[in-house]
């Protein structure tokens, strides 16, 4: 006797009751060298942009680095450089810009999935593990300005002479009419100054 198949259950509405909606990753994409160079935030971000996709919403498709970073348990931060990596590596596509005073978050294309009729562009497939872009430090080095002086202190008139004290610290203002101390030769007691006892 042949057995019979599962029976599924079916909801009001005629569709099959189950877990929903799945998540595809084709073995084109899960044996790619850009896929697998993916770091752990950049899949998770991937995974949780991804999953918004419904069939028809490619291309407006948000979220932003607040949600993300709730919803994932990383810092903005490092959910930015998750998408900078996504888009270097041909994933993503952002097709529009966030705006803060509008607080509406960038939409973004996934580029496996169609958009507007047309074919997926699958840009991850042209990525090459040689190409690296010029990463930007976490903090940029800044350089250093010399402070303006006005040319009436660069005068050699008012300045004393360079050796008067250490660094590049100058006397200004009437240092030329100062008269040095007076030396003690053998380093013993200070000397006594001419007319003083």
């Amino acid at each position: 006797m042949p057995r019979k198949k599962p029976h599924r259950s079916i909801d009001a509405k005629g569709r099959s009751k189950g877990d929903g909606q799945y998540l595809p990753i084709p073995y084109t994409m899960a044996h790619s060298a850009a896929f697998r160079s993916l770091s752990g935030p950049a899949l998770k971000v991937w995974v949780e942009l991804r999953s918004r996709y419904n069939g028809s919403n490619n291309g407006r498709l948000s979220l932003s680095f607040q949600n993300a970073a709730e919803r994932l348990s990383m810092s903005k931060s490092t959910v930015k450089r998750a998408f900078d990596e996504l888009i270097e590596k041909g994933f993503v596509r952002k097709r529009r810009e966030g705006t803060w005073y509008g607080r509406l978050a960038a939409e973004y294309v996934v580029t496996s999935e169609r958009l507007d009729g047309n074919a997926p562009t699958r840009d991850w497939q042209n990525w090459k593990p040689g190409q690296k872009t010029q990463k930007q430090k976490s903090v940029p080095i800044r350089t250093k300005k010399a402070l303006s002086v006005p040319d009436g202190y660069r005068a050699p008139e008012l300045a004393s002479r360079a050796g008067t004290r250490r660094g590049s610290l100058r006397v200004i203002d009437g240092a030329a009419s100062v008269l040095p101390l007076p030396s003690c030769e053998g380093g013993e007691a200070p000397c006594k100054m001419e007319g003083k006892s």
